[in-house]
């Protein structure tokens, strides 16, 4: 591996990544995604690996799974994350908040909907869409698994670490379990992947300097600090959900399912919306492309204090993304430096080999174990993991096929 190379199919041609683009073609790339990438956030990266990766060569493999890697390791959900970073590199700031938009409002528009009564997800047929959709996230994730273990672990050491996590996330359940992964694989990266000549990564051009990074990091721990105090002293209902949605995104690892007793014990409890609201809203949120946090949408409109609604809305879903976001940009900047490094180099190659592992962790548990049911839906499953793999099918034409499947199935 030397230079800016870049895996362009699972085959192993290699090609250049393309010249930078502009904050329109940023939006309209998310918004694809946005409306089309569900499963939840280990399906979101295999789709923006099809997508953004292989098609569109904005990034080429080993800086993609940097990234991923990266994301694991800071709190907030990993595949906006990864997402936003993505926009910033190919656009700059208005990239990083075009990608960010166009990939989390489709969602959340679909939320606020369902919140003021127009859900379309009762019956038979409702619940087969949504089996259906399942079925996708294990096409998806087979799929960036496949394709991922090919790059990230072509010999026996990295495929020996990858393994070793799948045994780590096994029996330490969760998000610590995975941040151990990774840990894990950085050290055994240190020690068994040095042995290669060390090859100078493709540089990630991010257009963020230091001392905009540093001013990230500092916004975010100030704000972390300083919002339950601004509460407490303001007594205003606006301020406190802030408060609540902002701790909920800067504390939790794992993403959205993680996040969700921390949102019950702080919007239920207090009897802001009741827990059958809670509980329907967070079934929709199942139903829905783009991010989980987009629930904080759903919860901002139903709950019944005042500001709900639109405006709710709004305050919920700004306040859960923005400490990630903050944090992965605080990052950033000083992640060229530290990809260079030909330790860092070694532990980031044992780091992704990490990654391989975990997402096959996921595949079976939650991803297979929530939607294969019975030698029909493994069928399904197996039939739109070839048309991904095989026939190169688009995406968001598997995620129609298989969603019809799942209807159909349903209805039979």
């Amino acid at each position: 591996m030397s230079g800016p190379s870049f895996r362009a199919s699972d085959a192993g041609d290699t090609s250049q990544p393309v010249a930078a683009g502009g904050p329109g073609e940023v939006f309209r790339a998310f918004l694809k995604l946005g409306l089309t990438s569900f499963g939840g956030p280990i399906a979101h990266l295999g789709y923006f690996r099809d997508e953004l990766v292989l098609r569109r060569r904005w990034i080429d493999e080993t800086g993609y799974a940097d990234l991923v890697a990266l994301c694991q390791f800071l709190p907030g959900p990993a595949s906006s994350q990864v997402g936003f970073a993505l926009g910033l590199l190919r656009g700059g700031p208005l990239g990083a908040l075009a990608a960010w938009c166009a990939f989390t409002l489709p969602s959340a528009a679909l939320l606020i909907l369902f919140a003021l009564g127009a859900s379309a997800f009762g019956g038979p047929a409702g619940t087969g869409l949504i089996h259906g959709l399942k079925l996708v996230a294990v096409a998806v994730v087979a799929q960036a698994v496949w394709g991922m273990a090919r790059s990230l672990t072509p010999d026996k050491p990295r495929a020996a670490i990858a393994l070793i996590c799948v045994l780590v996330v096994v029996f330490a359940v969760g998000a610590p379990g995975q941040i151990a992964a990774i840990l894990l694989g950085g050290l055994l990266g240190v020690w068994l992947c040095r042995v290669r000549p060390v090859a100078s990564p493709s540089y990630l051009a991010f257009p963020i300097t230091r001392r905009a990074g540093l001013l990230s990091l500092t916004l975010f721990f100030l704000l972390l600090a300083g919002l339950p105090l601004l509460s407490a002293m303001s007594g205003r209902h606006g301020v406190a959900l802030f408060d609540v949605f902002y701790r909920a995104g800067a504390l939790v690892f794992g993403g959205g399912h993680v996040v969700l007793p921390l949102l019950e014990a702080a919007v239920v409890q207090p009897g802001w919306i009741d827990a059958d609201a809670f509980l329907a809203g967070y079934g929709a949120a199942q139903a829905v492309p783009g991010p989980l946090f987009s629930f904080a949408a759903f919860l901002g409109t139903a709950m019944t204090p005042w500001p709900n609604g639109v405006i709710g809305a709004a305050i919920c879903l700004v306040a859960i993304f923005a400490p990630g976001l903050l944090l992965v940009t605080g990052a950033l900047p000083f992640w060229n430096a530290l990809r260079n490094r030909p330790l860092a180099q070694a532990a980031m190659r044992g780091a992704n080999a990490a990654v391989v592992g975990i997402l096959a962790t996921a595949l079976y548990d939650p991803v297979w174990t929530s939607a294969v049911q019975n030698p029909r839906d493994f069928a399904v499953a197996l039939i739109g993991f070839a048309l991904l793999t095989v026939w190169k099918t688009p995406p968001w034409i598997v995620v129609l096929l298989t969603a019809a499947s799942g209807v159909g199935l349903a209805l039979v």
